[in-house]
Order: structure tokens, then C-alpha cells, then sequence
């Protein structure tokens, strides 16, 4: 059962979507505050 869970592409899929969603969620927080930091200078 778990080896046919990772052979599934959908599960992949989702993976790797949740993946994206998640450096992308810290890419524009990182910006968010070193953005905020420079203006507050």
C-alpha cells in the first residue's frame, strides 16, 4: 500500500504544489521584511 501511495502521480503532484506554495510563501515573506527593513532605515 505505501509503495503504490508513492508510485501515484497525483500524490506527486501534490507534493510538489505544496512544495511550490510553500517557497513561495517564504520567498515573499523574506522580501516582505527586508523590504520593510530597508525602509524603516
Amino acid at each position: 500500500m505505501p509503495l503504490e501511495l508513492f508510485l501515484d502521480p497525483v500524490v506527486w503532484m501534490s507534493l510538489l504544489l505544496i512544495g511550490i506554495i510553500c517557497v513561495m510563501g517564504g520567498y515573499y515573506t523574506y522580501l516582505f521584511l527586508h523590504n520593510s527593513a530597508d525602509d524603516n532605515k
